[in-house]
């Protein structure tokens, strides 16, 4: 594959793999802190729903062609995150509590939001000392 090609879908690599991991850590925090245990499979349980509705929020708004952008890729994919993994636990017999919604909504939006805010931080102050 050319260097160019490569470097094209880098960044949406490196962005969908760290949506995830994030999305397992939020899983893994969430059983952590109501005493779940931390087992792969049942981290893996908790976070699929997100992984699922993330997923879905990628192809809406097709964020590999700016998967670091804030808007419209990660405002995208953090709200389809959540309300895709809210359906999908309430379908699937899993809890969503009032409470947990909130919780979930702004986890998430730190954690998919906030990297790219970072990022983004980080290529303006760049930009500035050049």
């Amino acid at each position: 594959m050319p260097d160019v090609a490569k470097s094209t879908y880098a960044p949406a690599v490196v962005a969908a793999a760290a949506d995830a991991i994030l999305i397992i850590v939020f899983a893994a925090i969430g059983r952590d802190a109501h005493q779940r245990g931390e087992s792969v499979l049942g981290i893996l349980a908790t976070a699929w729903p997100f992984l699922a509705g993330a997923t879905i929020g990628w192809l809406i708004v097709r964020a590999w062609r700016s998967p670091l952008g804030i808007w419209p890729s990660g405002v995208v994919v953090w709200l389809a995150a959540v309300a895709g993994g809210m359906i999908l636990r309430a379908v699937t017999g899993q809890g969503i509590a009032f409470a947990f919604i909130i919780v979930a909504t702004i986890s998430l939006a730190v954690f998919l939001i906030g990297y790219r805010a970072i990022i983004a931080l980080v290529i303006m102050v760049r930009r500035r000392n050049s």
